[in-house]
């Protein structure tokens, strides 16, 4: 009987060793992801219109690379620069860079890009 009973104990000890194992990783893990950087996201940036003759990129570069320390990181973070109907971009920054840029005087609005999709009621079909 001792050998069928340390076989049943020995089994949920080693299952109690891999479960306390793996949560000792994953709190870990998790630890390391909140003292490392910040995840990045893509946030739509509204500035004030550029003065006339100033050229548009190159005026919403300088606000960018103010929040992100360089233009050549500010070039890295650009997704879309926007220019007909409103003066703005979308990049890809940490919160902190959204909050730094959102203190810069011709920054308007830093807004989370949102995605929408569009939901269709199939009972409409038949």
């Amino acid at each position: 009987m001792t050998t069928t009973t340390t076989r049943p104990r020995a089994a949920a000890a080693a299952f109690l060793l891999v479960l306390l194992t793996s949560a000792a990783v994953s709190l870990a893990t998790a630890a390391a992801a909140g003292h490392g950087q910040q995840q990045a996201s893509v946030y739509m940036v509204m500035v004030k219109p550029p003065t006339q003759g100033v050229d548009c990129e190159a005026y919403q570069m300088g606000i960018l690379a103010s929040a992100v320390g360089s233009e050549a990181r500010a070039k890295a973070a650009l997704v879309y620069s926007y220019k007909t109907v409103v003066s703005g971009f979308a990049a890809k920054l940490t919160p902190a860079q959204a909050d730094e840029l959102q203190k810069h005087p011709d920054v308007l609005q830093v807004l989370p890009d949102m995605k929408y999709t569009l939901q269709s009621d199939s009972n409409h079909l038949n």
